[in-house]
């Protein structure tokens, strides 16, 4: 169960972090697994850590056009695109009266606006194969808020619809969409919030699980959803979150 032999899935944001973590999952469960984000020497790196199953394309998600040629690259390459992971975000942190609405656009850029244009790209591949699997990276914070991250949650909330709305268009070519909501992991976006004692005791106190997430907790959802066991879950997002959001 769960083999993902002969598939081949776009990670995007995956040099590093959940996209990391998701794109070896992906690779263990026998998908060959094309690695995007900017940055060409690590990306290059992380696609020698999966050896025959990784490759990569270095493109800037919020660059429309590019993205939409590393796509229709994938597809004259490989032949085929599977899978997509829609990953890539960034975080902005700054109380709302100091927050500059050019950095507000950005987020949304990158976490929202490039997500759905991904998902176009990716459906124009997938539609004809009549089969594709699209995972979107959500978050709690699209359930849940917190100060100082406006743009964050209002993108992730919005990914959450959005995931919602693909899955009912894209249902009659046997595309699913879903989505993956991370609770808080230890990853490098996290890294002052993990160091800063107060809200690290905050996090491991408030979660059930008592405890962060680790990395190797990420890659199985998505393996899940991207399976043909999953072919009937569609216009779902998944919290992963040690029982945060289930917990008064």
């Amino acid at each position: 169960m769960f083999s993902l032999s002969g598939k081949v899935a776009l990670v995007t944001g995956a040099s590093r972090g959940l996209g990391w973590a998701m794109a070896q999952s992906l690779a263990k469960a026998g998908a060959r697994v094309v690695l995007a984000g900017r940055d060409e020497t690590a990306l290059r790196s992380r696609a020698g850590e999966l050896g025959e199953a990784g490759t990569w394309v270095a493109f800037d998600v919020t660059d429309h056009a590019a993205a939409a040629r590393a796509v229709a690259q994938i597809g004259e390459r490989e032949g085929r695109l599977d899978i997509l992971v829609n990953n890539a975000g960034i975080q902005h942190r700054r109380p709302l009266r100091e927050f500059e609405t050019a950095d507000f656009q950005r987020v949304l850029d990158t976490n929202l606006t490039s997500v759905w244009v991904l998902a176009r790209e990716a459906s124009r591949l997938m539609i004809p194969q009549r089969a594709g699997r699209i995972i979107m990276t959500g978050s709690i914070t699209g359930f849940v808020a917190r100060p100082t991250i406006s743009a964050y949650i209002a993108s992730k909330g919005a990914v959450h619809a959005l995931t919602r709305e693909l899955a009912i268009e894209l249902a009659p070519h046997r595309i699913t969409v879903n989505a993956i909501a991370p609770g808080f992991f230890a990853t490098e976006m996290n890294s002052a919030l993990i160091d800063n004692a107060e809200f690290n005791g905050w996090v491991c106190s408030r979660t059930p699980a008592g405890r962060w997430g680790t990395l190797e907790e990420i890659g199985p959802a998505a393996v899940f959803l991207a399976s043909d066991e999953a072919s009937y879950v569609n216009g779902h997002v998944l919290t992963v979150d040690g029982g945060f959001t289930a917990s008064m």
